[in-house]
């Protein structure tokens, strides 16, 4: 499944993961990503979308 959004382009972020000690390690957080058939230049078409973008209507969704 693809890591990003076909809409607005919201992908991974990097950060660090920070103990009660403070010690830092790396870590990812990836964006809430779902797979939709959505209406693409008229035809339905299977696409990645973030959960933001369904909400906010960008997305035609085919049924």
């Amino acid at each position: 499944m693809s890591k990003a959004c076909d809409v607005c382009g919201k992908g991974r972020i990097s950060g660090n993961n920070v103990s009660h000690s403070n010690r830092h390690s790396r870590r990812v957080w990836g964006a809430n990503i779902k797979k939709v058939k959505a209406i693409v230049d008229g035809s339905p078409k299977r696409i990645s979308v973030c959960t933001r973008c369904l909400r906010s209507n960008k997305v035609e969704r085919a049924i």
